[in-house]
């Protein structure tokens, strides 16, 4: 089963800072915008302006991922099959870092991962 909702691959990034409020006034300042900021989970967010149909994002509050150059994680879209895509991750070569995590409200649930290669990679299923 597939969502009628969402075709794209990708359907969520985030990138990792260690000074919040710095790296949030930079996008800001760049897009000419401002980011809505929020607190999710202890950790403060701006998320960038996005149609809730479309790929969104957000700067996360991150110091760990961001001081290892680990980089911007991206969310695969994995709506109506998310546990069957994780439980093919080991065996592919990949490791789950994660145990799955349901999201408050409809916002559904994730895996993070590492694919063959080493680079973090979230799997997130609306349903």
């Amino acid at each position: 089963m597939t969502s009628d909702k969402r075709k794209d691959v990708a359907v969520w990034f985030e990138i990792p800072a260690e000074d919040f409020g710095r790296a949030a006034g930079f996008y800001e300042k760049i897009f000419d915008t401002s980011l809505r900021r929020d607190d999710w989970n202890g950790r403060a967010t701006g998320v960038f302006p996005y149609e809730m149909s479309d790929v969104g994002g957000c700067v996360l509050e991150d110091p760990e991922h961001s001081k290892s150059g680990a980089g911007t994680m991206v969310y695969l879209n994995c709506d109506g099959r998310l546990d069957d895509v994780a439980g093919r991750v080991e065996d592919a070569g990949g490791k789950l870092l994660t145990p799955r995590i349901d999201l408050p409200g409809e916002m559904g649930s994730l895996y993070h991962i590492s694919d063959s290669e080493g680079n973090r990679v979230g799997l997130h299923a609306l349903s």
